[in-house]
């Protein structure tokens, strides 16, 4: 009939339109997941886009060596204070027992482990109160003066121990230190270990940890120091050092790493244990030294000192003039315990006595 026709053209109709509906709201969703993937994706672009980016200034060292640039960097160091509160007074590697890292290197006190670094060093070359209570001993690239302080106190009043840095910011501080301290038998001074003003045969005791990184002349500095050192005197010295090339050439990942370990921290280059250790005996005035690598023993402190800055950021965070500086001093950190890590870097130690039958110098 002609009522049911119509009836059955609304239902149509009815049916029509709900479809309609449904397709407009299902294409709404659709468009609004395809903007809400395209915006994903932009910011995921973005993100990796910028992460590139910070990576690769990151990766552009910017502390390259020159002629001034060892004085001018330290100087700043130590004018920000950053270095000294996380480093406290030693600007060097500490030492971790096999125990220490078994149970987890940041369950130790960073500063302590530095201090149990120089009582290692100590005894690697053979220095204590009872032998060398009336010494006089050279800090060659003193820093801000911790261990010529720590020496000045454990080998008591009658030693005597000078300190010799190129930043007049480090010798102004590590004077204030030992004032404050009361430690009259340190002294400091700006003083280029290339060329020393001490008369041969000055010092009982010649002490290095971590100098000869940042000296553009491995030879020379080797020579004044053994100059400088008394017959029978004591050497002992701590440097980083790079892989001995001659076994194994370095490839183009070596070269590119060490490139930027050189000029990011202001190095002029590295060079091996066995290479320090021919220079050594190159100068013909020295017994036999003893070398090792304390990698192991060390490799803790580049991301134990990353660690301290994340636990505690007082030391950085009312400073943002400096924040960029500490995220490229992080990033170093990480790459040389990476470099460290895969061999290509080694932790140089080195002891040895003067001969005593040499005559006024070399």
């Amino acid at each position: 009939s002609r009522s049911s026709t119509l009836l059955s053209t609304l239902r149509q109709q009815k049916r029509e339109q709900s479809q309609l509906k449904m397709g407009l709201v299902g294409s709404a969703v659709k468009t609004v997941a395809k903007f809400a993937s395209v915006e994903n994706a932009a910011i995921a672009t973005a993100s990796v886009v910028g992460a590139a980016g910070v990576k690769y200034l990151l990766d552009k060292p910017s502390r390259a060596y020159t002629t001034d640039s060892v004085a001018r960097e330290y100087d700043a160091w130590t004018a920000d204070g950053i270095l000294e509160y996380y480093w406290g007074e030693h600007i060097h590697l500490g030492y971790y027992t096999p125990e220490e890292m078994e149970a987890g290197y940041k369950k130790k006190n960073f500063i302590q482990a530095k201090y149990d670094f120089i009582d290692e060093m100590m005894a690697l070359g053979g220095i204590n109160a009872e032998e060398d209570k009336g010494a006089k001993v050279l800090d060659v690239g003193c820093g801000f003066g911790g261990t010529s302080r720590y020496l000045a106190k454990a080998l008591g009043p009658e030693a005597k121990v000078t300190g010799i840095t190129l930043s007049p910011n480090q010798v102004k501080r590590g004077t204030e230190l030992a004032e404050e301290r009361g430690i009259k038998n340190a002294q400091f001074t700006v003083m280029n270990a290339l060329e020393m003003e001490f008369p041969d045969n000055s010092f009982d005791i010649v002490w290095a940890c971590e100098s000869g990184e940042h000296m553009p002349d491995k030879e020379k500095y080797i020579n004044e120091m053994m100059r400088v050192l008394k017959p029978g005197g004591k050497f002992v010295m701590a440097t980083w050092c790079q892989r001995d090339d001659r076994e194994k050439p370095f490839d183009d990942k070596d070269e590119r790493d060490l490139k930027f370990l050189y000029e990011e921290w202001t190095h002029p280059y590295f060079i091996s244990i066995e290479a320090y250790e021919e220079l050594i005996a190159a100068t013909g005035v020295m017994n036999v030294a003893k070398t090792a690598d304390w990698v192991k023993e060390t490799i803790a402190s580049w991301r134990h000192s990353i660690w301290v800055g994340i636990y505690d950021p007082r030391g950085f965070i009312f400073k943002p003039t400096k924040y960029w500086k500490c995220a490229k001093d992080a990033y170093c950190l990480e790459r040389m315990h990476r470099a460290f890590d895969r061999g290509l870097m080694e932790y140089g130690m080195f002891a040895a006595t003067k001969k005593k039958d040499i005559g006024g110098g070399q």
